[in-house]
């Protein structure tokens, strides 16, 4: 069972969902991942943020809208583990990005900014203390792999590259054209990175998209749908990778799918 007691800089670390329904979205995940959901109180016992679990330990969280976005479709947000934000922050700026949230200490938890790259992708970096990141992935119904999805994806690489050091394998995926897997870790790489598909509508945005790991395809879409999600596209094949499929949750929150062909 993969486990982390940390995540290397530069690396992604966490992913968080923001929900204008919270409560809605944690039926949700539980129908379909079984996730244990923990409420986290302040000093006054207001929600401030959920914890998703799986065998005690942390896997995702679940947050609330922040004031000017309400009514806002949900959005999962891939955050990067960094040494120091405001570095990163200067190199964002420095580098054609935008400093959407500049860093801010998360109470004990970590400290956290929010940026977008050049083509408005946007993405949030992590600074740990006492919360490292996700402590199991890849492994059923826990988070697997992120995926930059830009019309202008040559620039993104670019930004990527002087921010973060990364470097990209690059893999010939035919009429979809090269997916460049971001080079790095123990899981065959750090995440992907391509261009946005031919068709794709123009109202959605270049973006970070976020994959989740199934041990069974048709199970889990089969729980998507009696819990209220949608079944967007797929399943397909994905090379010798396994089988995926785009999802839609009830509040409108875009996820993957990843059957893992060891796992067929």
């Amino acid at each position: 069972m993969p486990q982390f007691t940390s995540h290397a800089p530069g690396s992604p670390c966490w992913v968080d969902l923001m929900s204008p329904d919270v409560d809605g979205s944690k039926a949700f995940y539980h129908a379909v991942f079984g996730w244990d959901l923990e409420d986290q109180l302040d000093d006054e016992g207001n929600r401030i943020y959920v914890m998703a679990r799986q065998n005690g330990l942390n896997v995702c969280g679940i947050g609330g809208q922040p004031p000017g976005v309400e009514g806002m479709p949900a959005v999962w947000n891939t955050y990067l583990a960094v040494r120091d934000p405001k570095a990163t922050a200067d190199a964002v700026a420095a580098n054609g990005g935008t400093v959407v949230m500049p860093p801010m200490e998360v109470m004990d938890a970590g400290e956290m900014g929010v940026f977008s790259d050049p083509t408005g992708a946007v993405f949030s970096v992590w600074r740990p203390i006492e919360h490292i990141g996700s402590q199991i992935c890849n492994e059923p119904d826990t988070w697997a792999w992120n995926e930059l999805m830009s019309r202008d994806i040559a620039t993104a690489r670019e930004f990527y590259t002087k921010v973060f050091g990364w470097t990209y394998e690059m893999m010939d995926m035919g009429e979809m054209g090269e997916y460049g897997v971001i080079e790095g870790g123990d899981h065959g790489g750090l995440g992907g990175t391509m261009a946005m598909p031919d068709g794709m509508p123009d109202m959605v945005p270049n973006h970070w998209a976020v994959y989740f790991t199934v041990a069974d395809m048709d199970a889990t879409l089969g729980k998507v749908r009696a819990a209220g999600g949608t079944v967007v596209e797929g399943p397909f094949p994905a090379g010798d990778i396994g089988i995926t499929a785009i999802l839609h949750d009830p509040a409108g929150g875009s996820f993957n799918l990843l059957e893992p062909a060891s796992q067929g």
